[in-house]
């Protein structure tokens, strides 16, 4: 018995709708899934990246953007970066930039460039939204890339960089360059639009303060006991920079980031529709 041939239109229909993991060709560790509409029939849609947190959900959140995917004619991007990688212990790697000699930037806009060969979206700029540690991945990644981003928005970060080259990375951005190869571009960071979202009921405090353990160092209380007034803290520090924020409450959500969704449609949504026609996403 020999095997068969591939079945083209069996392809073909799991390029569309929920497209199931991938291996990434740049580090085929790392993976992500795609929700693509049926009907996309536009050259350039939109490219939406949700990056997630600890619990490593991609695949809910990248269900939980399908009405939106639909309504706005755009693709979602769910990168998969396991826990375990090097370390079995290790639950972090990926909201720190670097790992182990793994650049999670480089490896997210590989990924990028791996979707843009195979599907009709915009990869110059797109969009990315994180929650909780896919929130301290968003902000960072934003300091690294921000001529990447049409638009950030960064879900209630546990721990949080400060623009601030007094404080050690990663409390703060000192040796950025060194450790980075490129600087920070503030400039560049002011013509971002940046959401900062987070729920009203966001205060449990366990998670985020556990000295001790390989995600803390001494400061990091210094920003705040929640994550909501850690996520103050980054606000200010961005306003210091001239850099405007857009900051929502969610009223009455507390660390659940699928429920904190409704206020980050919205906002891509409008930078989409300005996008579309014509105007500035600044």
């Amino acid at each position: 018995m020999t095997a068969a041939e591939p079945d083209a239109p069996t392809s073909a229909f799991y390029q569309r709708g929920g497209v199931p993991f991938t291996a990434s060709q740049y580090d085929q560790r790392l993976s992500y899934c795609l929700y693509v509409p049926r009907d996309l029939d536009i050259e350039d849609a939109p490219l939406v990246v949700v990056q997630h947190g600890t619990a490593r959900t991609a695949a809910k959140y990248r269900d939980d953007l399908r009405p939106f995917a639909d309504a706005n004619r755009a693709v979602i991007l769910a990168p998969l970066f396991p826990a375990g990688l090097i370390d079995p212990s290790d639950l972090h790697n990926f909201k720190f930039i670097e790992y182990g000699g793994i650049r999670f930037d480089d490896a997210l806009l590989a990924i990028v460039d791996e979707v843009a060969a195979r599907f009709p979206v915009s990869a110059d700029r797109f969009y990315l939204h994180g929650f909780s540690g896919g929130g301290q991945f968003a902000h960072r990644f934003f300091y690294l890339h921000p001529d990447r981003l049409a638009g950030v928005s960064i879900g209630a970060p546990g721990r949080i960089t400060q623009l601030d080259d007094a404080l050690p990375w990663w409390l703060g951005t000192q040796d950025f360059e060194k450790r980075f190869g490129r600087p920070a571009d503030i400039e560049a960071m002011r013509r971002v639009p940046v959401q900062m979202v987070v729920g009203a009921d966001d205060i449990e405090t366990w998670e985020i303060n556990n000295p001790g353990e390989s995600n803390w160092m001494d400061g990091v209380e210094k920003t705040g006991s929640t994550r909501i007034e850690r996520l103050r803290t980054l606000e200010r520090n961005f306003a210091a920079h001239g850099i405007d924020v857009r900051f929502d409450m969610v009223p009455g959500v507390a660390h659940r980031g699928s429920l904190i969704l409704p206020a980050v449609e919205p906002f891509f949504a409008e930078l989409i529709s300005n996008s579309r026609d014509g105007g500035t996403t600044s």
